[in-house]
């Protein structure tokens, strides 16, 4: 139909109980949102966090375009929409500057205290 809007839509991934989803160090070009099952965030060989339904994980290398400062692996099968680097930086254009300077900042900080 004339006049309506051409949405992407969503890329959705399925990883299954003790797959790699990307390890500390990789380049990142993708964030994950969990729709069901848990992942296990592995910094230096230790877990730091475990983390489910709803969470986030993957997002700091898509704002600061550095290395991935942990790996991620499922714990269970998992069921994750991906969000892509340009879906994201297209998102944080329309955002206010202000805003993109807080979350600049914010990865900074935490990259900082996680070394």
């Amino acid at each position: 139909m004339a006049g309506m809007r051409n949405d992407r839509i969503l890329e959705r991934k399925v990883f299954y109980a003790g797959a790699k989803i990307f390890n500390e160090g990789d380049s990142g070009d993708r964030a994950y949102l969990i729709q069901d099952g848990q992942i296990e965030i592995i910094k230096h060989g230790m877990t730091i966090a475990t983390i489910g339904k709803g969470e986030l994980f993957g997002e700091m290398a898509l704002v600061d375009d550095q290395p991935r400062m942990a790996s991620a692996k499922a714990l269970t099968d998992v069921s994750c929409i991906i969000i892509s680097r340009d879906s994201f930086r297209e998102k944080l254009a329309k955002a206010d500057p202000f805003i993109r300077g807080l979350l600049n900042i914010f990865v900074r900080n935490i990259r900082n205290l996680t070394r």
